[in-house]
């Protein structure tokens, strides 16, 4: 089991995580997902109720993830955390995002005004054991879709744009990338 959150290299792809889960594993769906019962509709922890006017599993209304649930904070310590959807937006709103190759490796490269930057490479994300639409990025928030709870916020793009995404069409059960912030 691995427990590193970062690659080495700006542009290396970095490790997978399901949402809420701190270690990288082989396979990614609702069965091997730990905040369920093996289905979207027994979820255990981090739940509101459905939109469909059903419960999806044991409500606890918590919407953001604890440390003890954060890759970024459990495996690179201190307050290193998976960004808040809110300091998702401040990337948006704030910084300046170009789709490039760096390195072999496609991606953005987000410029902020005092011209630091950062790389964002195109990771794709598992579902089952396999990587899926690799010319895209899926970068999960800490913020849960509480519309939604089977999902939560996530950094969504490809070549052609970005978006902030709540109403991500990957579940919390699939493996996505995280880059760890610090406040």
């Amino acid at each position: 089991m691995v427990l590193l959150v970062s690659p080495k290299s700006p542009e290396e792809l970095g490790y997978y995580y399901a949402w809420g889960e701190t270690y990288t594993k082989n396979t990614y769906n609702w069965s091997t997902y730990k905040w369920c019962n093996g289905t979207y509709n027994t979820l255990t922890k981090y739940c509101f109720t459905s939109p469909y006017g059903t419960e999806y599993g044991k409500q606890d209304k918590k919407e953001t993830l604890e440390l003890k649930d954060d890759a970024a904070n459990v495996n690179w310590g201190g307050s290193w955390h998976i960004p808040s959807n809110s300091e998702l937006q401040e990337l948006y709103n704030n910084c300046t995002w170009k789709w490039t190759t760096q390195n072999g490796a496609k991606g953005y490269k987000i410029i902020g005004k005092n011209g630091n930057s950062i790389f964002l490479p195109a990771a794709g994300t598992i579902w089952d054991s396999t990587i899926c639409c690799p010319d895209e990025g899926y970068y999960w928030t800490r913020t849960l879709n509480i519309g939604h709870s089977c999902t939560a916020a996530q950094c969504v793009f490809d070549s052609n744009n970005r978006s902030k995404s709540l109403y991500a069409d990957k579940s919390r059960c699939y493996g996505c990338s995280v880059r760890p912030v610090l406040p």
